[in-house]
């Protein structure tokens, strides 16, 4: 069976996974994906034309999150949880249309609305409904990108409403670009439009977030992080939810097991709220590609909120160790049920199997610093606008964005060191990781590190960015002394991006490659609209963007 994914920045050849996925999905998990997709597009459409006569579903727009997210690079192997999510779109798409029969609500003519298909013949029908029916190369670059956008989008709206907080405005968002992406006469110029509107709903799902984290759990605080390990069994745990974090928190508390963080889930660290844990130890280990053999010497049980999943080897000795929750799934994993309503998840089972686990072996010793969102660099605004002025900042470089597996990504890593002593980091997400353990000193006490936690946390380096517009009296953001040099990998990285371009900011150097989905034509419109570029080698790069 073959397939056709290039949704993430390891796409085979750098044109997309034909066989296998690079990321290890199988093909048939690709199709599922497709077809669950594009039920997707059809709940989104009738539930738009619902909402315009104001008789909307809120838990369709719920679902559609959930869907959405589960289809993001490293999320869910698990084909009977796609599978499952498929039936439920169908069984959710036939209740709507009935709903809107009974209130005389016409429904748009498109294929997506009155499709249906039997549970045996759902692979035979998902090769009909890919990526690749769209014939058009450049129609299909940019609906791929509105879709690869709202996907990201949808995963931070989720993180923000398990935590209790709501944008209906968000979920009117993903639905439009959804049904207008679905629209057979759509026009490339209203696409390019469609994809700066879904930059404007990542920017309303990010600033959610983050609302949605520092009310639950305060702001992020200056924060060494301890990278060693403690003497009792543990749990590692990666992903993005804090809500999944706090309650495994709650219910390890006194059971004799510590608690560590992995890769994306790192900036839990920096939480007040979570630091009265007495067996919160710290953080294990490196970025999400890095588990087949951090994993192996952790010893404990693992437990995956989210992505970065990567399937383990044959041989390894971890893989009954593994659970999943929320929209996450693993092929023979331990799956972790979604809260009843007005409760909590059961970790119980998770936690007794801990207990029999020996302790971790440690990898490294020692501390990293992290902890400058926005509310924290907004404490230090004048003394940086001060280091600025007296020449001894001259320069910041948003290097915020994903890391991956690939050799070349030690581009990152070499730039870092090679970045003259007056230059500061501005980073979010596991692009860290390439550099923050690096010995790069501080500037008049200011690390030249800033680490404003997760993807979603971008968000708070466009509120740095504009709060040092206003502090040096400009008119403009692009004229600060500020680099972009974004690393992306999946499709939260993709809505970081758009957030960015709707938000005005251009020159954004993204690598360590451009999108396979970006189509010829369309890379041109955004070079001539945007100044998007690649990346080159660091020593080009440097006297490009640093030493001009």
């Amino acid at each position: 069976m073959s397939m056709f994914c290039f949704q993430c920045q390891e796409a085979a050849h750098g044109t997309g996974c034909t066989v296998r996925g690079v990321c290890g999905k199988e093909p048939q998990t690709a199709a599922y994906m497709d077809l669950l997709l594009y039920a997707v597009r059809g709940i989104a459409i009738v539930n738009r034309a619902l909402r315009e006569k104001g008789a909307a579903d809120i838990q369709t727009d719920r679902f559609i999150l959930d869907a959405l997210f589960c289809t993001i690079t490293n999320a869910n192997f698990d084909n009977e949880a796609i599978i499952a999510r498929i039936d439920k779109a169908f069984e959710i798409k036939n209740i709507l249309i009935g709903t809107a029969k009974k209130r005389e609500i016409a429904l748009p003519v498109v294929p997506e609305v009155n499709y249906f298909v039997s549970k045996e013949n759902y692979l035979e029908e998902a090769a009909k409904v890919g990526v690749l029916s769209e014939t058009d190369e450049d129609l299909r670059s940019l609906k791929q990108m509105v879709i690869y956008g709202v996907k990201g989008a949808a995963a931070y709206t989720e993180h923000a409403l398990n935590l209790g907080f709501e944008d209906k405005d968000i979920y009117e968002m993903i639905e439009t670009a959804l049904a207008e992406a679905s629209r057979l006469d759509i026009s490339a110029n209203e696409l390019v439009s469609l994809v700066l509107n879904v930059g404007e709903c990542g920017v309303r799902a990010m600033a959610l977030l983050d609302k949605a984290n520092t009310f639950t759990y305060g702001n992020p605080e200056i924060t060494k992080v301890n990278i060693g390990v403690g003497s009792r069994p543990g749990i590692l745990v990666s992903g993005h939810d804090l809500k999944d974090f706090e309650e495994l928190l709650e219910q390890t508390e006194g059971q004799g097991i510590d608690i560590y963080t992995h890769s994306e889930m790192l900036p839990a660290n920096y939480y007040p709220a979570f630091k009265k844990y007495k067996h919160f130890i710290g953080n294990y280990g490196n970025s999400w590609w890095r588990q087949k053999e951090e994993f192996e010497t952790f010893n404990g049980v693992f437990l995956f909120t989210t992505n970065c999943i990567v399937p383990p080897l044959k041989n390894a000795t971890y893989t009954d160790r593994i659970y999943t929750t929320g929209s996450a799934g693993l092929p023979g994993a331990k799956h972790i049920p979604n809260r009843p309503e007005g409760g909590k998840k059961d970790f119980s089972e998770l936690i007794a199997h801990a207990k029999q686990c020996q302790p971790p072996t440690e990898i490294e010793h020692g501390e990293i610093i992290g902890g400058f969102a926005h509310h924290q660099v907004l404490t230090l605004v004048d003394k940086v606008v001060d280091a600025v002025r007296s020449g001894a900042i001259k320069k910041f470089v948003v290097m915020a964005g994903c890391d991956g597996r690939m050799k070349y990504r030690e581009y990152y890593t070499d730039f870092a060191a090679t970045l003259p002593e007056n230059i500061v980091i501005l980073t979010a997400g596991c692009a860290k990781y390439r550099y923050n353990k690096l010995p790069l000193g501080d500037i008049n006490g200011i690390p030249r590190v800033l680490d404003a936690g997760q993807c979603n946390d971008s968000y708070s380096l466009v509120v740095i960015a504009l709060a040092l517009r206003d502090a040096f009296g400009l008119k403009d953001v692009n004229d600060l002394p500020i680099v972009y040099n974004i690393a992306w990998y999946e499709q939260k990285a993709v809505i970081v991006l758009l957030a960015l371009l709707s938000l005005g900011i251009k020159n954004i150097h993204l690598g360590p490659t451009l999108p396979a989905f970006f189509s010829p034509n369309v890379l041109k419109v955004l070079v001539e609209k945007f100044g998007i570029t690649s990346i080159s080698t660091v020593d080009e790069d440097m006297k490009k963007w640093i030493s001009a």
